[in-house]
């Protein structure tokens, strides 16, 4: 076996700057989730196939999960936003929600358990940072931007400036 793990893909979250429900970047505002310090994995879609496609014969990956954690691509919510407000030359209106208030429609019935799943995935994501805060030392974890170095792969300025 191999896993493969590719973190945010680019279209779902840095398109929309990780705001809910939205895929392209704001102009005006945006939400950042707690402080926005939590480093986050951003991937373009089409480098997690790029990665996943060079593990299928690769001896190295057998038995191990492949994580793909782009060097440059593990910014802060509140870093890609920087990035975001450099390209389309504005600084946008910031509001910030605490996991308390995030946390709080979960508790409410009407939420769907879609929206309930969703938001959890965001929590973890944004408010716990829980895409970056471990290290890969275990014998049956490697890196996709250090086992193919050679893989040019898709900067988060690089991907946003698609919007500008």
């Amino acid at each position: 076996y191999t896993y493969v793990s590719a973190n945010c893909f680019a279209g779902y979250f840095l398109a929309g700057l990780a705001q809910y429900g939205r895929f392209i970047p704001p102009t005006d505002k945006v939400i950042i989730y707690g402080e926005g310090n939590r480093k986050v994995i951003w991937v373009y879609e089409d480098d997690a196939a790029t990665y996943a496609l060079k593990t299928v014969d690769d001896p190295k990956t057998v038995n191990k999960t492949v994580y793909i954690r782009p060097p440059k691509n593990i910014l802060s919510q509140r870093e890609v936003v920087g990035i975001w407000e450099k390209l389309c030359g504005r600084v946008l209106e910031k509001t910030h929600i605490s996991e308390e208030d995030w946390l709080a429609p979960m508790e409410d019935g009407s939420t769907s358990v879609q929206r309930k799943v969703e938001m959890a995935i965001f929590y973890h994501i944004f408010f716990k940072g829980e895409l970056a805060n471990f290290d890969l030392n275990q014998s049956n974890q490697c890196e996709a931007a250090s086992l193919y170095p050679d893989v040019e792969y898709t900067s988060v300025e690089r991907y946003l400036s698609r919007f500008a």
